[in-house]
Parts: structure tokens; C-alpha cells; sequence
């Protein structure tokens, strides 16, 4: 049954606290993520203050081992019902910090989402953030996974991320070098999980634009809309998002947690074999001499658009994308994921590695995968 409890959090926190949390009990969660599986909260909160937070910590459903902190839900999946406490992010600002030498600094609340806040500074005149439009989720989360697209990767735009640290339980700031970034990675989903609530992200953004549209089939799609014109950022933005559109199922239509899996990095020898089967293979060098490759041109060598188990199935435009095609359960999505792993890790010798986090996250297992001590060489 829904319940409803109110805390008044000066009740718990002395001083001039005068925030009030609406405490949910047996909430259901099926709207708070992209892929749309049904389960329930324990108990939920909306945060829409990040200044609440002291005091949500001495909540009596609060415990910091078993939290759910919870963004736009885009890259969230729940296995089941949530036992505890939810907190959804819930928080809204965008504010200019700083201006000098042709770069602006432009901090947005965590619960900002991510594309909104981008055709945002891209209205003020400031780019810098335009390769990213589309992808789904918060603010607060891009930090978290290094969100990238089209040769461009948040931590490239990032000058530091305002965080509340649960263990010491006060407020701090992180500089860019100090959130350890990189290919889907940071600080916050190693040693600093679960310790650190990103509360707010501050951008550098410029005044002047300069253009990266060398990656994927964007050069191509900027030449048959403006020719030989440069593009502004606002037009690089719009290609970007009609890309996407062709290509990615939207949420609010069909589930989804947008790309499923890493693109894996292998050996420039592993690579070389495989190219020797697959000439066109699409690949991108990286500074230590691997390879990336793509997971969904992988996937689709598999010939695994359209597979579905369950409720669940591979999207029919893009590999890399698993979809809620009809009511799945957490198990045909997992299923499913095994399905994947298993053919591409058969045909290829590449281990995929999903980007979801599985929720609750103490049911989280290591992925097994067919031989699982080898590695992608």
C-alpha cells in the first residue's frame, strides 16, 4: 500500500533548517528509469534541494550502504523490488560562474538533464558540449560514466564536480583531475562509489566555436545539409540529433537505457586479426597504441538485430541498443545481455562489458563470460 510521511528536517538537523521531505513508502519505480521494469521503493524521496541532504542522512530509513541515488534512470536497471530507500535527484539551476579570454564556466544542478542544459548554453551563444546532444539522462550522472559521443567526452568540458561526501558528510569540490576520468570511468564509479552525491557540475564552455565533426558518419551528414559552409555549433547539434533519432529508439516510446554495452578496446594485434577477416572493420586508435572498436558493429556481425527473449530484444536499427519491446522482466533482459556476450565473445573473442548499473546493487555479480579468464588480446 502508498503511504506518505513528512519530515520536517529541522526536526533532525539543529540550526535554521526548514526544508520538508516527502518520505513515499512502496513507490513504484517503473517512470523513474528509461528501460521502464517494473519494481517498487521501499521507500522514495524526491530531492529537489541539495542543501536537504545533511539531514536526509539522519532519516531512519536512510542508510548509506543500501541508498539508491537515482538520476533520469537512464542508465539504471531494476532486478526487482528496491527493499530500501530511493532517492531521486531532483534538482534544477544553471548559473554562469565565471567569464575570462573567451571561455565561460556555467555550473547546472544535478538534476538539470543532460540535453536540455546543452541546447541551453548552446542558446547563450557558448559551445563546447554540442557532440553530446541527445544522450540521454541527468547532468549529475554524465560525470559518473564519462558520457561521450562523436569524439567528444564530458570530462574534456568539465572543471570540477560539487559533490556531498556521505562519509564525512559535508560538502566538497572536485577538480577535473581529481574525479579520475576516463573511457567510461571516474572517481565516482571506483573508490568513490557510494560516497560521493554529485550535487552540481561546473562546464567550460567557449565563445568561440571550433568544430569536431570528424567522427562517425557526422562529417557526412554536415557536407549533404551545408556543403562546404562551416557548421555553427547550433547546426552540429541538429545533425547530431537527427542521427540519433534515425537511429536510437526514444524512451518514451519504446525502453531503453541508449547503449547497452562498452565499445571494448583491444590490442593492436587482436585487432590486425580480426581485420583480416573483416577489412572494413570500423576501428579508433587510442594514445597507448590499442584499438576501440564499435560493440554495435560487433553485435550486428552477429546478425543479432531483432533477437529477442522475453519481453526483451536487440533493437532492428542499432545493435548496440537492448529495448523493453514487450512488458520484459529484469530476466529477459539479462538474458538477453548473456545471448550477446556469449555470440559476440564466440565469434570475435571480445568480451562486452554492459554500462547499466543493476539495481539493488548488492545483488550485483561479476559477469560471467565464456572464458572469463582471458582478456580482450
Amino acid at each position: 500500500m502508498l503511504g506518505i510521511t513528512r519530515y520536517n528536517a529541522s526536526f533532525f538537523h539543529s540550526g535554521s533548517l526548514k526544508a520538508m521531505f516527502t518520505l513515499q513508502h512502496n513507490h513504484p519505480l517503473i517512470n523513474r528509469t528509461t528501460f521502464a521494469l517494473p519494481a517498487t521503493a521501499a521507500h522514495y524521496i524526491e530531492l529537489t534541494d541539495s542543501a536537504d541532504l545533511p539531514a536526509l542522512c539522519q532519516l531512519p530509513e536512510y542508510d548509506r550502504r543500501t541508498v539508491c541515488w537515482l538520476g533520469g534512470g537512464s542508465n539504471t536497471l531494476f532486478t526487482r523490488d528496491y527493499p530500501a530507500l530511493v532517492v531521486h535527484i531532483a534538482t534544477r539551476g544553471i548559473r554562469e560562474t565565471h567569464r575570462a579570454g573567451g571561455i565561460v564556466h556555467m555550473e547546472a544542478q544535478a538534476g538539470e538533464i543532460l540535453h536540455d542544459f546543452i541546447q541551453h548554453t548552446l542558446a547563450l551563444g557558448l559551445s563546447g558540449l554540442e557532440n553530446l546532444s541527445l544522450i540521454p539522462g541527468t547532468v549529475g550522472a554524465c560525470p559518473v560514466q564519462n558520457v561521450g559521443a562523436y569524439g567528444v567526452e564530458v570530462k574534456d568540458r568539465i572543471v570540477s564536480v560539487q559533490c556531498f561526501d556521505l562519509e564525512a558528510q559535508n560538502f566538497i569540490t572536485l577538480t577535473n583531475a581529481q574525479c579520475q576520468f576516463g573511457y567510461r570511468e571516474s572517481l565516482f564509479k571506483q573508490q568513490g562509489k557510494r560516497r560521493y552525491v554529485i550535487t552540481a557540475v561546473t562546464f567550460a564552455l567557449d565563445e568561440t566555436f571550433t568544430p569536431k565533426t570528424h567522427y562517425g558518419d557526422l562529417a557526412a551528414t554536415l557536407a549533404a545539409q551545408h556543403g562546404s559552409q562551416a557548421p555553427t555549433a547550433a547546426q552540429v547539434a541538429q545533425a547530431i540529433i537527427r542521427i540519433r533519432r534515425s537511429k536510437l529508439p526514444d524512451p518514451a516510446e519504446l525502453g531503453n537505457a541508449g547503449s547497452f554495452y562498452k565499445n571494448p578496446v583491444i590490442t593492436a594485434e587482436h585487432a590486425a586479426r580480426i581485420q583480416q577477416q573483416y577489412p572494413a572493420m570500423p576501428s579508433y586508435p587510442q594514445a597507448d597504441g590499442s584499438l576501440k572498436l564499435a560493440a554495435g558493429w560487433l553485435i550486428d556481425q552477429c546478425g543479432l538485430k531483432g533477437k529477442q527473449i522475453g519481453g526483451a530484444a536487440v533493437h532492428d536499427k542499432q545493435a548496440l541498443v537492448l529495448v523493453n519491446k514487450n512488458h520484459a522482466s529484469a530476466q529477459d533482459v539479462q538474458d538477453l545481455s548473456d545471448y550477446v556476450c556469449q555470440a559476440v565473445w564466440e565469434k570475435f573473442h571480445i568480451r562486452l562489458e554492459p554500462e547499466p548499473n543493476l539495481e539493488p546493487h548488492w545483488d550485483e555479480q561479476p559477469v560471467q563470460h565464456p572464458c572469463a579468464g582471458d582478456s580482450n588480446s
